[in-house]
């Protein structure tokens, strides 16, 4: 166990936006919880998977809903996670961040170094993805119940005991988020030690700060990413269409780029459901969830979150291989259900398959 110092925390911001694929709450947000952390001297803690004792438990803390109304309470956060310890009688020695993203890491970071507990080196995805059940511990047949759902400032909170599938307590978590102004807090999926060894993408957050580092030492830092994370460049351009909407707990977006160096006189679309799901050059595909798709500020390497685009603005656009247990039969299986649902039909090639 160590603990974290300002920069590693906005680092940890920087280099899990990369991992979001345009999603996983604004890292505006995410710093704002550095800041505060930073100026009330709280003390913030990493675990590494190895070290949670036998007998331990740890909890999944997130924010859920659409990523254009993202705001922030600790407290009702940290009232979140113990209202399910209440129920389920026990007392969480750590917290582990469901996905990676700019925002959602650090907000369990936050609700771990509020309730003076270390939080994980790991997550549930690798990655950021647009819906609750769509974590590796589906996979693994590990339950998401019990759940507790607030709204922002805990005024509502609702115990979810125990559904027919994950997939059902997605519904329930979202229809919530939904009806309080598209946003929620969610604990949820208490894992004991054995698993949280084993079912997690492991040591995701030191991943995830190294590439923060990268971001800011290197002086080509979107080659130098791409480099640690055997990723590629899918395009590079001018966006001449972005068109957002917010309904039903998400945020859908569809973006057009027109092409600049190497892809002058090419063409580039991607569409976003929280997290941009599928991409294409000149109307062929370039990449498909699970792989993550991030568009990102072509001199800095710094995410752009989907919501955040508009007209006229310059973005690299890069794509990273999903970690392996995604790539599996039941992996992909979750997605293509995700991608049915948002009105994409295309089958999963890997993104080294597809790369220009």
């Amino acid at each position: 166990m160590r603990t974290l110092n300002r920069q590693d925390l906005i680092d940890l911001v920087d280099g899990a936006a990369i991992f979001s694929a345009g999603g996983g709450g604004d890292p505006e947000a995410g710093y704002k919880i550095v800041k505060e952390l930073s100026s009330h001297k709280i003390p913030v803690k990493i675990v590494d998977p190895s070290e949670v004792p036998g007998g331990a438990k740890v909890v999944n803390f997130a924010c859920v809903g659409a990523t254009t109304t993202i705001d922030y309470d600790s407290e009702a956060a940290v009232k979140t996670l113990r209202v399910l310890e209440e129920y389920a009688n026990f007392q969480a020695f750590a917290v582990i961040p469901v996905e990676l993203g700019g925002f959602n890491t650090l907000a369990a970071v936050d609700v771990a170094a509020r309730c003076g507990i270390p939080v994980v080196d790991a997550d549930g995805a690798g990655r950021a993805v647009p819906e609750v059940h769509l974590k590796v511990y589906t996979i693994d047949d590990i339950p998401l119940t019990p759940m507790t759902v607030a709204d922002i400032h805990a005024e509502n909170i609702v115990l979810v005991k125990e559904t027919r599938d994950a997939r059902a307590a997605e519904r329930i978590a979202r229809i919530l988020a939904a009806e309080w102004e598209h946003s929620a807090y969610t604990a949820r999926r208490i894992l004991n030690a054995e698993q949280v060894r084993t079912s997690p993408v492991q040591r995701s957050l030191s991943k995830a700060m190294k590439i923060g580092k990268i971001l800011r030492e290197t002086k080509d830092p979107v080659k130098n990413v791409l480099e640690e994370t055997e990723g590629c460049k899918l395009f590079e351009g001018v966006v001449n269409f972005a068109e957002k909407e917010t309904k039903g707990g998400f945020t859908f977006v569809t973006v057009r780029l027109e092409g600049s160096g190497k892809f002058a006189g090419k063409t580039f679309e991607f569409k976003a459901k929280n997290e941009v799901l599928i991409a294409y050059r000149n109307g062929k595909l370039a990449a498909i969830a699970p792989d993550i798709i991030t568009p990102v500020h072509p001199k800095t390497g710094k995410c752009i979150t989907a919501e955040k685009i508009v007209r006229g603005q310059q973005l690299a656009v890069l794509g990273l291989p999903a970690p392996e247990k995604w790539r599996t039969s039941k992996g992909l299986e979750l997605w293509r259900d995700v991608l049915r649902r948002s009105g994409i039909s295309e089958e999963y090639v890997p993104i080294e398959r597809l790369t220009p």
